[in-house]
C-alpha cells in the first residue's frame, strides 16, 4: 500500500453536513476535499480526480443523481455513495441506475459511512447495502 491517502470527495449543499462528513473520513485517515454544489465539484473533476464520491443526491442546481449520470457520460469511473434523507424506494433504482455502489440514508452512522466508502475503494467486502435496482412487479 502506497504512502497517500486516498481522495475522497464530498458534495453536499449544507456546510454542517459537509463538516460532520470530513470529520468521519479523516478518522481514518482519509484526505478530504469538500465542494457545496454539484457543479462545483464537476467544475474541479479533471483536476485531481477522487478515488471516490459521497454525493448528496437532494441539492439545488446539479442533484447527486445528476453528476452521477454526468460522471458516467463523460465515462469518469469513479465509486459514488450516495446519500439522502429521503425514505423514497424510488431513490433505491435511481441509485443503481446512476451508477452508485451504495445509497445511505440520513441520519447513518459513521460506521456505516465508512464501511461503504471502504467498499467503494475496494478495501473490504460490501458490508452495507449496494444501490439494488427496482424490481418489476
Amino acid at each position: 500500500m502506497g504512502n497517500a491517502s486516498p481522495l475522497i470527495v464530498v458534495v453536499d449543499d449544507e456546510a454542517p453536513v459537509r463538516t460532520m462528513l470530513r470529520r468521519a473520513l479523516r478518522l481514518v485517515d482519509y484526505e478530504v476535499a469538500l465542494f457545496a454544489s454539484g457543479e462545483e465539484f464537476m467544475d474541479s473533476l479533471s483536476a485531481c480526480p477522487p478515488a471516490c464520491v459521497v454525493l448528496d443526491i437532494h441539492m439545488s442546481g446539479l442533484s447527486g443523481l445528476d453528476v452521477a449520470r454526468r460522471m458516467r457520460a463523460q465515462n469518469v469511473r469513479v465509486p459514488i455513495v450516495l446519500i439522502t434523507a429521503s425514505d423514497d424506494s424510488a431513490l433505491d433504482h435511481s441509485a443503481a441506475a446512476a451508477g452508485a455502489i451504495c445509497l445511505l440514508r440520513k441520519p447513518f452512522s459513521t460506521n456505516a459511512l465508512l464501511a461503504a466508502v471502504s467498499c467503494a475503494l475496494g478495501e473490504s467486502a460490501c458490508a452495507v447495502p449496494r444501490a439494488r435496482r427496482a424490481v418489476p412487479d
